[in-house]
């Protein structure tokens, strides 16, 4: 056995590769079987990265868990472990997550994770050159009047699966339904943490989560993970669907943290290296989630590269207008990370600056190649199922259409084959956007969701459907 694993090291070097022992094992008859990770980073790349969306109810546990993960200490039992993820004054001080905000994890080639206490006075831009794989989190917000922006979060940075939090203490309870059966509907492939239970233990949590998964649509197993056999069995069958792999921690005592740990080393990306290499050749796209003003640095764009290369210098033309018509730019510079970069690629999160102030700029227009024959559509002819709706669907129904980073009011002017549709039926629609142009590619999931009642601002139902 150490003969074969030196050979395997050695034709891994050969390759640019490194090795990782995930397991070992004794037989019966004296043998030994070991499992081997082996994993290449592309020769363009520094390190491979995953985006894992954070799910779950007000007060789970969230930005908590994120906060022990990135900063590497514990929690102190009364939210100090939070305050790192927090954008604004009012998140601090009500406690309850209300934007979208990017936190990495790395692993070196090792295994072990590299966060803000890996050494001394570490930054991003250090995490990311000492890591051979990047997790991105998105920690979204939990309360149901955040729902559009925890919405926007899923579609728009296409995460490569999702994470939901329940707390021990309260159940899978709230927005948690909506939050998992949203990652349904958008084929997110995803996994559970249960926090708090340093509080209570996660028996009754545990008992109610199958029924839990039924409810919104899920034929997966759940599968609590208790030893490190587990984790290695849970990531890979993470994209088979087969399994839900369910992980009880505590942040502030610290156990389960390294089982979890371990999982996200071992997790696989959502998209193979060929098909990134495909998507790097293509024309840019790059979908917009955010802009802002920065002092004199001039327009900031903030999402996610869908398709191609941007460099510094890259002539480019944003859109569309309210006219259907597109703009001419350049790009002054990239940061990713919260660092400057000259480059980023398909499938990565960064944020723009362009050269020239765009006057109705709105999140939604994207950034394409400058040599791109853009089209933009009012109206758009889909097939999609609905999840759920307490009434009838009829011609003339309005509601909020999600499509990636796109949202806006769309009107339903026609139903193709019959004059309704109800729970679980499927059907081609014909809807036209209410306001303005929008700029949408053949693939692109769609998102149907709809307020059927408001109180004082805040959503207290929603029924969602969705087309592929």
């Amino acid at each position: 056995m150490t003969a074969s694993l030196q050979t395997l090291q050695q034709m891994a070097i050969k390759l640019g590769a490194t090795t990782t022992i995930l397991r070992e094992r004794v037989l019966d008859n004296g043998r030994s079987i070991a499992e081997v990770l082996v994993r290449k980073i592309p020769d363009d790349q520094n390190n491979i990265e995953i985006r894992v969306a954070v799910l779950g109810n007000a007060d789970a546990g969230k930005s908590t868990l994120l906060g022990v993960l990135t900063q590497g200490s514990l929690d102190n039992g009364r939210g100090r472990a939070r305050l790192n993820m927090f954008r604004h004054l009012h998140e601090i001080q009500s406690g309850r997550t209300s934007s979208i905000s990017h936190e990495i994890l790395g692993f070196n080639s090792q295994g072990q994770p590299i966060n803000y206490s890996y050494s001394e006075l570490i930054t991003a831009e250090e995490i990311c050159d000492s890591s051979t794989k990047l997790v991105t989190f998105l920690d979204l917000a939990g309360h149901k009047k955040y729902i559009r922006t925890t919405i926007r979060g899923l579609s728009g940075y296409s995460p490569h699966h999702a994470m939901l939090v329940i707390s021990s203490a309260a159940g899978a309870v709230g927005m948690a339904h909506e939050h998992l059966a949203i990652a349904v509907a958008l084929n997110v492939p995803f996994f559970i943490v249960i926090t708090k239970i340093d509080l209570v233990q996660p028996a009754n949590t545990l008992q109610s989560l199958e029924s839990f998964l039924k409810q919104v649509g899920s034929r997966r197993v759940p599968l609590v993970i208790k030893n490190l056999d587990d984790v290695i069995t849970a990531g890979a069958n993470q994209l088979t669907e087969n399994v839900v792999p369910i992980f009880c921690v505590s942040s502030v005592s610290g156990e389960g943290l390294d089982l979890l740990s371990r999982f996200l080393h071992v997790l696989p990306p959502g998209i193979s290296s060929k098909e990134k290499e495909r998507l790097e050749q293509e024309s840019p796209e790059f979908h917009i989630d955010e802009n802002f003003k920065a002092g004199d640095v001039g327009q900031i764009l903030g999402g996610l590269l869908m398709k191609g290369v941007i460099t510094e210098g890259t002539k480019m033309q944003i859109g569309p207008m309210k006219n259907g018509s597109f703009q001419n730019v350049t790009v002054k510079s990239i940061h990713r990370n919260r660092v400057p970069c000259r480059m980023v690629r398909a499938g990565q999160s960064a944020a723009v600056c362009l050269d020239s102030y765009v006057p109705t700029l709105r999140n939604g227009m994207v950034l394409l190649s400058a040599e791109e024959n853009a089209k933009v559509v009012c109206i758009s002819r889909r097939m999609f199922r609905v999840l759920f709706h307490a009434t009838a669907i009829y011609p003339g129904f309005q509601t909020t259409v999600h499509i990636g980073n796109v949202r806006q009011t769309a009107v339903v002017v026609g139903i193709c084959s019959s004059r309704c549709i109800h729970t679980n039926e499927r059907d081609s629609v014909l809807f036209q956007f209410k306001l303005h142009p929008e700029y949408v590619t053949v693939g692109q999931r769609l998102l149907f969701r709809r307020a059927l009642q408001r109180e004082s601002g805040d959503y207290t139902g929603i029924s969602l459907t969705h087309m592929p």
